[in-house]
């Protein structure tokens, strides 16, 4: 794997580009001269969405929400030319004296090294590891999906897709009193994940019914299906999933109006409403940040490779057959100096 950590790189930094839907490569890219108020990083890992990104990666996002899913510091537009990503953990190389030498998260594209202003990125707490700060943006996901779904104590509660982000949010739910907590997924391997996290597994046919609040992140329609079905009287059935440009057929006909249900989406773009008033975006990072300091989440990182097979990673991922079931969160790790 080539090195990436010269003084001459950091005048040339390399990013990943999403060239046309279905094929990216490694572009030279440049940076923004030093300023104050500025940090430059060195990139350690990043960490690949298998929801949102890969479907940027095929071209998928409709014309009427691109200007809402655009990344932070995204270059180009949809379709393609694109630079997209936002799970990047690096040094502080320059910049603010408080800041140099710490480990840093940031919602940043796949890149080597960037300069970005320094109230873009988030110190990393004690005791969190660079390489498990990946899944910071699937946990503040995870986290807001909660805030949406408002479970209450002794709640039954399923989450439909043992994802990253389901899993997430079924091990954050674990931890209120009283709740019982099923993931369900298609994947039978994901049992053993689901084991290490502490949250009961089972198969589609084999769920316990009547929970009090189904929270959907499979991203399949099939699987906001079994949402639905799972549902109790009145109860609530939130959607994580983001399908893009795809059509999404459901079964209202059957038992969804007779039982009352609720169908909620959730989106980590604006904060959950009960809690926008008092938390701000910087705020709720730390949070996730905080909540990954636990050695058990190591778990849902599943795949190390390195940045400059990063094109062919994304190609595996989308275009496999089986959709890459035995990857959770696919990390890239840059080299070091």
């Amino acid at each position: 794997m080539a090195a990436y950590s010269s003084a001459q790189d950091f005048a040339a930094p390399l990013a990943c580009w999403l060239a046309a839907p279905g094929r990216a490569e490694i572009r030279a890219a440049s940076l923004p001269p030093p300023d104050a108020g500025t940090v430059l990083v060195r990139t350690l890992h990043s960490g690949i969405s298998r929801g949102t990104e890969m479907l940027v990666f095929a071209g998928q996002v409709p014309a009427g929400e691109q200007a809402r899913m655009r990344a932070p510091f995204q270059e180009g537009d949809f379709p393609a030319p694109v630079k997209y990503g936002y799970a990047s953990v690096g040094v502080v190389e320059e910049g603010d004296d408080s800041l140099r030498g710490r480990p840093v998260f940031c919602l940043y594209p796949h890149q080597t090294h960037y300069r970005v202003p320094a109230d873009a990125v988030h110190v990393l707490p004690e005791g969190l590891p660079p390489a498990r700060a990946v899944l910071a943006a699937n946990m503040e996901t995870a986290v807001n999906a909660l805030w949406d779904a408002a479970p209450r104590v002794g709640d039954r509660i399923a989450v439909v897709g043992a994802g990253v982000v389901g899993l997430l949010v079924a091990w954050l739910a674990a931890r209120l009193p009283g709740c019982q907590v099923q993931v369900v997924d298609v994947n039978p391997a994901r049992a053993s994940v689901a084991q290490h996290l502490g949250v009961p597994f089972a198969l589609p046919g084999d769920a316990t019914p009547a929970a009090d609040l189904v929270i959907h992140a499979s991203g399949n329609p099939q699987g906001l299906a079994t949402a639905l079905r799972l549902a109790a009287f009145e109860a609530t059935v939130l959607e994580l999933s983001w399908y893009g440009t795809r059509d999404v057929a459901l079964p209202l006909g059957e038992a969804f109006h007779s039982q009352r249900l609720q169908l909620r989406s959730s989106q980590v773009g604006h904060i959950a409403t009960a809690q926008r008033a008092r938390w701000s975006h910087r705020r709720r990072m730390a949070l996730a940040l905080q909540l990954l300091c636990d050695p058990a989440l190591d778990v849902l990182v599943t795949g190390g490779a390195g940045f400059d097979e990063l094109p062919a990673v994304l190609a595996r991922l989308a275009h496999a057959a089986d959709g890459a079931p035995e990857v959770l969160c696919q990390r890239i790790d840059y080299s070091q100096p």
